[in-house]
């Protein structure tokens, strides 16, 4: 099944025609880069997680949390933490059978490194360089 082909928060266009993603492309970035909301804080999140069909489900990322904090390793463990929590539906509905992700420091940023593996055994590569504008606080 084909998803609606999106980068970047817009719609590609393919031979006028909406571009579509046969693999996991459009997933990848929709579960990082919406925002889930904080249970700590409550703030953030998708409306219809407080309808959700399955208990417990959460749309998104925490990865939002990670825009004004200190440039240290304990950073990079959270968004590599953050990106597996927001990726693990792939692996409970049967689309992968592994996530991995882990996070350097790469200039005013960092870069996130996402790895899954369908059950089949073929792997994905991502590299997200420069999520978001990053507010080091010193």
């Amino acid at each position: 099944m084909s998803d609606i082909k999106c980068r970047t928060g817009d719609f590609e266009i393919f031979e006028n025609d909406l571009a579509t993603d046969e693999g996991l492309e459009t997933a990848v970035m929709q579960s990082l880069f919406t925002d889930r909301r904080d249970d700590e804080s409550g703030k953030g999140g998708w409306w219809a997680d407080t309808f959700p069909v399955v208990d417990g489900d959460r749309w998104g990322s925490r990865l939002w949390l990670l825009n004004r904090v200190k440039k240290i390793q304990s950073t990079l463990d959270l968004a590599a933490e953050y990106a597996k929590e927001a990726l693990a539906w792939l692996v409970t509905d049967g689309v992968a059978e592994k996530v991995d992700s882990s996070a350097i420091f790469e200039g005013d940023g960092y870069v996130l490194f996402i790895s899954i593996t369908r059950p089949t055994g073929v792997s994905a590569q991502f590299r997200f360089a420069k999520l978001w504008e990053v507010a080091w606080l010193s």
